[in-house]
């Protein structure tokens, strides 16, 4: 029996899952936020598929989930869909409020390198050399006045840091993400880094004292 080629290009996993799965994976246009916990179930129905292998269906799935036009699509009013286009219900605000705020960031970021690059571009097509900086009379030492006292941080209630011992694949963890936690569920644990599939969809890697229980 011939064996199939694994793809490993994850442009052409993308593809794949396009094609293999178009109500739930849309390749142009507006998309649909994804079933929590659909990583297992892509991963049991292409359990028996030889092209694909379950790492790179994680980088898939992260494409996926953190481009611009999936985040677009993290909003208030739409409906989770399953491998099948099934609806498994609406958005929670605070998943919605995460995708937002993850997509300005992302896009600000764009933004500053564009900006850069236009910049190192124009500098070379001007020939300009770089000014160089006046030399400046090193100043006396001043003693720097005593820092201010760190205001403590609030602990969130019921929740505690999580050791390694205590996480597992599949368990529903709290990821400490800006002010608030994020639940979500732990996909893989390697050494001292956890990654987490937030209820958002989104899929992100963090020290494990970032997990809290």
């Amino acid at each position: 029996m011939e064996s199939t080629e694994k793809l490993t290009d994850t442009n052409a996993i993308l593809a794949y899952l396009y094609e293999t799965f178009p109500l739930c994976f849309i390749a142009e246009g507006e998309t649909k936020p994804l079933k929590i916990g659909l990583f297992q179930d892509l991963a049991e129905r292409l359990a028996d598929d030889s092209k694909v292998s379950k790492t790179q269906l994680r980088i898939a799935l992260r494409r996926y989930t953190s481009s611009w036009r999936y985040l677009k699509g993290v909003k208030a009013g739409a409906q989770r869909v399953d491998l099948d286009g099934n609806e498994c219900g609406e958005l929670e605000q605070e998943h919605i409020e995460h995708a937002q705020a993850t997509l300005k960031e992302s896009q600000e970021k764009a933004k500053a390198k564009r900006a850069a690059k236009a910049a190192a571009e124009k500098g070379e097509k001007s020939g300009a050399k770089p000014e160089k900086k006046a030399f400046k009379k090193p100043q006396p030492k001043r003693n720097k006045p005593a820092p201010k006292a760190a205001k403590p941080q609030v602990e969130v209630k019921d929740l505690s840091p999580a050791t390694l011992t205590e996480l597992k694949p599949n368990q529903r963890v709290s990821v400490k993400l800006g002010k608030s936690p994020v639940a979500g569920v732990v996909l893989d644990i390697k050494k001292e880094d956890v990654q987490v599939q937030l209820d958002s969809g989104l899929t992100v890697k963090v020290p494990v004292e970032h997990i809290l229980l």
